[in-house]
C-alpha cells in the first residue's frame, strides 16, 4: 500500500490467516522508543547492508539505478493522540528503511521507511519487503492502463453488474498490453508468438509490409510491438521515449479489426 494506507485502522484490522499487509509511512508517528519518533528511530538503528534498485523515469526524471542504504527494527507503535478518548491499544509491527547514497548535488534521495506485520529481522528479510513494495510501479501502471488505456472510467455500463463484469474483462486486456510492455523491454529478441497467434501477427505483416508473402520465421516480438504501436499513432523517432501503454492499446484495437479482415479474406 501506499501513502493512503498509512492509517492506523489498518494496523488494527483484523486479518484473516496468512494475510498481512506493508505500507509506506507518511507520519512520523510516536513510538515506544527512547528516541520517541519512527524516523529518528529508523536512522538510530544500525546499517545492516546495501542494495541497488532500478528506478524508472518519469516525467520529471530519468531512470536511473539507486544505492540504498538499508536498516531494519520491530518498533512499538502509539495511538494518535488525536484519538486519546478511544483508549486504542499500541501496536507491534516491524519497519524497514532504505536511503539513497549515491544522489547528485541538489537531487532528492529516495527514501523509503516502510511498515509491515510480517517479522523483519535480517538482510535478506529487508531485501524482500523492499522488493514487494517496488512492484507497485508495475501494479501503478496496469492500473494507468486500465484507466487511461481502456478508460474504464469514463464508460457508462448503467448497473453494476455489467461494470463489473466489463471491469473483468478489462483487467485482462490491461494485463496483456503491460505484458507486452514489459516483455518487449526486457526480451525484444523473443519469438512474437509468445504473444500473438500465428494469425495475429501474420495479419499485421500484411498490413505492414503490403504483402501477403510470408516470411520462414515468426518476427521476433520487438519489431512486431513497434508495428503495432505505430499503427496506435506512435512514430518512433530517435528521440522518442518508448513507447507506452496507450499507443499500445490503440494499436491493439486496430489490430483487433486487421485480425478480422484478414480471417474473412483467407477463407474467401
Amino acid at each position: 500500500m501506499e501513502y493512503a494506507g498509512n492509517v492506523y485502522d489498518v494496523f488494527l484490522a483484523r486479518r484473516p490467516a496468512g494475510v498481512d499487509w506493508l505500507v509506506r509511512a507518511s507520519w512520523n508517528r510516536r513510538v515506544a522508543h527512547p528516541d520517541r519518533y519512527l524516523w529518528e528511530t529508523a536512522l538510530a538503528s544500525p546499517v545492516i547492508g546495501e542494495t541497488q534498485l532500478q528506478v524508472p523515469a518519469r516525467e520529471n526524471r530519468q531512470a536511473r539505478t539507486a544505492r540504498l542504504v538499508m536498516r531494519c527494527m520491530p518498533v512499538r507503535l502509539r495511538p494518535p493522540q488525536n484519538r486519546r478518548r478511544e483508549k486504542l491499544p499500541e501496536i507491534d509491527v516491524f519497519a524497514i528503511h532504505a536511503l539513497e547514497t549515491n544522489v547528485d548535488e541538489g537531487a532528492e534521495p529516495l527514501e523509503w521507511l516502510l511498515l509491515t506485520s510480517v517479522p523483519t529481522y535480517t538482510q535478506a528479510q529487508a531485501l524482500e519487503r523492499l522488493a514487494w513494495y517496488a512492484r507497485r510501479w508495475t501494479i501503478e501502471s496496469w492500473h494507468r492502463v486500465l484507466k487511461s488505456g481502456c478508460r474504464i472510467e469514463t464508460r457508462q455500463f448503467g448497473n453494476v453488474e455489467r461494470f463489473v463484469r466489463a471491469t473483468a474483462l478489462f483487467a485482462v486486456v490491461s494485463w496483456r498490453i503491460l505484458y507486452a510492455m514489459l516483455l518487449a523491454r526486457l526480451d525484444g529478441n523473443l519469438s512474437c508468438e509468445v504473444l500473438l497467434q500465428p494469425i495475429e501477427w501474420q495479419a499485421l505483416y500484411c498490413r505492414t509490409h503490403g504483402s501477403t508473402e510470408m516470411p520462414d520465421e515468426p518476427p521476433s516480438l520487438a519489431q512486431v510491438i513497434l508495428w503495432i504501436t505505430r499503427l496506435g499513432g506512435y512514430l518512433a523517432r530517435k528521440r522518442d521515449h518508448p513507447p507506452g501503454p496507450t499507443v499500445i492499446w490503440r494499436g491493439f484495437l486496430v489490430l483487433h479489426e486487421i485480425t478480422m479482415m484478414y480471417r474473412i479474406f483467407r477463407q474467401n
